[in-house]
Protein backbone atom coordinates (compact mmCIF):
# COMPACT_ATOMS: atom_id res chain seq x y z
CA UNK A 1 0.00 0.00 0.00
CA UNK A 2 1.84 3.24 -0.75
CA UNK A 3 2.52 5.90 0.98
CA UNK A 4 -0.67 8.09 -0.86
CA UNK A 5 -3.20 5.60 -0.44
CA UNK A 6 -2.86 4.77 3.29
CA UNK A 7 -3.08 8.98 3.84
CA UNK A 8 -5.77 9.40 2.00
CA UNK A 9 -7.60 5.65 1.89
CA UNK A 10 -10.67 4.98 4.51
CA UNK A 11 -9.62 1.06 4.58
CA UNK A 12 -7.21 0.06 7.03
CA UNK A 13 -3.67 -0.74 6.05
CA UNK A 14 -3.83 -4.38 5.66
CA UNK A 15 -0.97 -5.36 7.75
CA UNK A 16 -2.19 -3.96 10.92
CA UNK A 17 -4.37 -7.19 11.22
CA UNK A 18 -1.04 -8.59 11.37
CA UNK A 19 0.02 -6.72 14.65
CA UNK A 20 -0.46 -8.88 17.67
CA UNK A 21 1.23 -11.32 15.89
CA UNK A 22 4.22 -9.75 15.16
CA UNK A 23 3.91 -8.62 18.88
CA UNK A 24 3.65 -12.35 19.69
CA UNK A 25 6.77 -13.12 17.84
CA UNK A 26 9.08 -10.39 19.47
CA UNK A 27 7.33 -11.87 22.80
CA UNK A 28 8.55 -15.23 22.07
CA UNK A 29 11.86 -13.96 21.03
CA UNK A 30 12.08 -11.94 24.48
CA UNK A 31 11.36 -15.19 26.68
CA UNK A 32 14.16 -15.73 29.24
CA UNK A 33 14.23 -19.70 28.55
CA UNK A 34 15.72 -18.77 24.81
CA UNK A 35 18.70 -16.83 26.76
CA UNK A 36 18.74 -18.81 29.88
CA UNK A 37 18.35 -22.75 28.86
CA UNK A 38 19.29 -22.48 24.78
CA UNK A 39 22.48 -20.14 24.83
CA UNK A 40 21.24 -17.41 22.81
CA UNK A 41 23.48 -14.88 22.69
CA UNK A 42 21.60 -11.78 25.42
CA UNK A 43 22.93 -9.09 22.66
CA UNK A 44 21.60 -7.09 20.20
CA UNK A 45 22.88 -9.66 17.49
CA UNK A 46 21.82 -12.46 19.74
CA UNK A 47 18.30 -10.98 20.08
CA UNK A 48 18.31 -9.97 16.52
CA UNK A 49 18.76 -14.00 15.79
CA UNK A 50 16.15 -14.73 18.12
CA UNK A 51 13.86 -12.66 16.03
CA UNK A 52 14.46 -14.01 12.89
CA UNK A 53 15.08 -17.62 14.32
CA UNK A 54 10.94 -17.13 15.95
CA UNK A 55 9.61 -15.20 12.60
CA UNK A 56 11.21 -17.64 10.64
CA UNK A 57 9.23 -20.52 12.23
CA UNK A 58 6.11 -18.76 11.72
CA UNK A 59 6.83 -17.67 8.37
CA UNK A 60 7.05 -21.09 7.41
CA UNK A 61 3.89 -22.34 9.26
CA UNK A 62 2.25 -20.02 7.33
CA UNK A 63 3.27 -21.31 3.93
CA UNK A 64 1.66 -24.53 4.66
CA UNK A 65 -1.66 -22.54 3.35
CA UNK A 66 -1.25 -21.20 0.06
CA UNK A 67 -3.93 -18.64 1.13
CA UNK A 68 -1.63 -16.86 3.67
CA UNK A 69 0.73 -16.34 1.37
CA UNK A 70 -0.14 -12.05 1.44
CA UNK A 71 0.04 -12.67 5.20
CA UNK A 72 3.80 -13.94 5.08
CA UNK A 73 4.46 -10.77 3.00
CA UNK A 74 2.69 -7.94 5.26
CA UNK A 75 4.60 -10.04 8.22
CA UNK A 76 7.41 -9.31 6.33
CA UNK A 77 6.63 -5.59 6.04
CA UNK A 78 6.47 -5.35 9.88
CA UNK A 79 9.60 -6.53 10.56
CA UNK A 80 11.24 -4.84 8.21
CA UNK A 81 9.46 -1.51 9.71
CA UNK A 82 10.48 -2.51 13.18
CA UNK A 83 14.10 -2.95 12.16
CA UNK A 84 14.37 0.21 10.36
CA UNK A 85 12.88 1.66 13.12
CA UNK A 86 15.45 0.12 15.19
CA UNK A 87 18.26 1.37 13.44
CA UNK A 88 17.23 4.69 13.04
CA UNK A 89 16.91 5.02 16.74
CA UNK A 90 20.83 3.73 17.11
CA UNK A 91 21.69 6.66 14.77
CA UNK A 92 22.13 5.10 11.89
CA UNK A 93 20.92 7.43 8.72
CA UNK A 94 20.01 7.27 5.26
CA UNK A 95 23.45 6.75 3.21
CA UNK A 96 24.45 2.86 5.61
CA UNK A 97 20.56 2.37 6.66
CA UNK A 98 19.92 0.57 2.96
CA UNK A 99 22.52 -1.74 3.15
CA UNK A 100 21.93 -2.87 6.28
CA UNK A 101 18.64 -3.38 5.84
CA UNK A 102 19.35 -5.35 2.95
CA UNK A 103 21.81 -7.67 5.31
CA UNK A 104 19.15 -7.95 7.70
CA UNK A 105 16.74 -9.14 5.18
CA UNK A 106 18.84 -11.38 3.75
CA UNK A 107 19.46 -13.16 7.59
CA UNK A 108 15.71 -13.46 7.40
CA UNK A 109 15.84 -14.90 4.05
CA UNK A 110 18.65 -17.02 4.84
CA UNK A 111 17.14 -18.56 8.07
CA UNK A 112 13.84 -19.36 6.44
CA UNK A 113 15.58 -21.40 4.07
CA UNK A 114 18.15 -22.78 6.90
CA UNK A 115 15.11 -24.28 9.21
CA UNK A 116 12.96 -25.35 6.14
CA UNK A 117 16.25 -27.71 4.90
CA UNK A 118 17.15 -28.86 8.63
CA UNK A 119 13.81 -29.00 10.41
CA UNK A 120 13.24 -31.90 7.44
CA UNK A 121 16.17 -33.43 7.99
CA UNK A 122 16.38 -33.86 11.85
CA UNK A 123 17.71 -32.44 15.02
CA UNK A 124 21.50 -32.65 14.14
CA UNK A 125 20.97 -30.57 10.76
CA UNK A 126 18.75 -28.01 13.14
CA UNK A 127 21.86 -27.92 15.47
CA UNK A 128 24.12 -27.70 12.22
CA UNK A 129 22.06 -24.61 10.92
CA UNK A 130 21.82 -22.87 14.92
CA UNK A 131 25.33 -23.32 14.84
CA UNK A 132 26.43 -21.64 10.81
CA UNK A 133 23.22 -19.07 11.51
CA UNK A 134 23.07 -17.73 15.14
CA UNK A 135 25.08 -15.98 18.16
CA UNK A 136 25.28 -18.01 21.24
CA UNK A 137 26.69 -17.26 24.19
CA UNK A 138 30.46 -18.64 24.56
CA UNK A 139 30.23 -22.99 25.44
CA UNK A 140 26.58 -22.89 24.38
CA UNK A 141 25.83 -26.23 22.93
CA UNK A 142 23.85 -25.46 19.37
CA UNK A 143 21.93 -28.70 20.18
CA UNK A 144 20.14 -26.95 22.94
CA UNK A 145 19.32 -24.27 20.61
CA UNK A 146 18.36 -26.94 18.26
CA UNK A 147 15.88 -28.56 21.07
CA UNK A 148 13.89 -25.57 21.37
CA UNK A 149 13.53 -24.59 17.82
CA UNK A 150 12.11 -27.73 17.22
CA UNK A 151 9.63 -27.90 20.11
CA UNK A 152 8.37 -24.33 18.63
CA UNK A 153 8.10 -25.69 15.30
CA UNK A 154 5.81 -28.74 16.70
CA UNK A 155 3.86 -25.97 18.89
CA UNK A 156 3.44 -23.80 15.83
CA UNK A 157 2.60 -26.63 13.97
CA UNK A 158 -0.30 -28.03 15.81
CA UNK A 159 -2.37 -24.55 16.39
CA UNK A 160 -4.98 -23.54 13.85
CA UNK A 161 -3.90 -20.89 11.39
CA UNK A 162 -6.65 -18.58 12.47
CA UNK A 163 -4.84 -18.99 16.01
CA UNK A 164 -1.38 -18.26 14.88
CA UNK A 165 -2.46 -15.29 12.84
CA UNK A 166 -4.05 -13.77 16.14
CA UNK A 167 -0.77 -13.98 18.00
CA UNK A 168 -1.85 -16.79 20.34
CA UNK A 169 0.98 -18.75 19.90
CA UNK A 170 2.35 -19.17 23.48
CA UNK A 171 1.88 -22.15 25.74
Amino acid sequence: MSFFSRLFSAQPDPKEALRPLWHAIISEARDPKWYRDCGAADTVDGRFDMITNVLALIMLRLEQDDDMLPATARLTELFAEDMDGQLRETGMGDPTLGKKMGKLMEAMGGRIGAFRSSLASGPAQVAQAIDRNANLVEGAAPEAMADGIIALHQRLDALPTAQVLAGKISI
